[in-house]
Order: structure tokens, then C-alpha cells, then sequence
């Protein structure tokens, strides 16, 4: 294993040093490779996120391209979005 030297502010140090106290975690590498294990979790949440907007993005582009595209005026895009949301609660429930 990879040995490195961190420098930790009091109160991450304290955050620590409560975890191992508490009997959770044996030492403080523990604690710490948890806590980067957590990072990783967000971080693939975070490009899986990403990707997905990404592919959003692409596929309004295409519809804006091949002229799939809805105008509304005065209150028609907010009556649109009741509609929308009634249905994906009616969905929701029937699941």
C-alpha cells in the first residue's frame, strides 16, 4: 500500500479522532479510506449525471434541428407543465 502525508485542519483531525474512539473504525486509515471511498461514490454519481445531461442536451439539439419543438404563449406552458407533472404523479402511484 501507498503510504502518504496528509495535512487534516483541527476539526478534521478531532473528526477523526472521534471515529476511532467510538470503536467504528480501528485507526485513522480507516476513517480516511472511507472517506475516499465516499468521494469515489459522488464522483460516479456526479459523471453519470453528467453523461446523462449530456445526452439530453444532444437529443433537444436533434429535436430543435428537426423542428420537434412546441411554442407556447401566455399561461399554456404552465397549464402544460400541471399537466405533466398530474400525469407523472398518477404514473408514480399506479407503480
Amino acid at each position: 500500500m501507498a503510504t502518504r502525508n496528509i495535512v487534516l485542519t483541527n476539526h478534521q483531525s478531532q473528526v477523526v479522532d472521534h471515529l476511532v474512539a467510538s470503536g467504528r473504525y480501528q485507526n485513522a486509515s480507516e476513517v480516511l479510506r472511507a472517506g475516499l471511498r465516499m468521494v469515489e461514490e459522488a464522483e460516479s454519481r456526479y459523471v453519470t449525471k453528467m453523461n446523462d445531461l449530456r445526452a439530453a442536451i444532444d437529443a433537444g439539439q436533434q429535436d430543435l434541428e428537426a423542428g420537434r419543438t412546441t411554442t407556447f404563449t401566455g399561461d399554456q406552458f404552465a397549464t402544460y407543465l400541471s399537466e405533466r407533472a398530474e400525469h407523472a404523479i398518477r404514473e408514480k402511484r399506479d407503480t
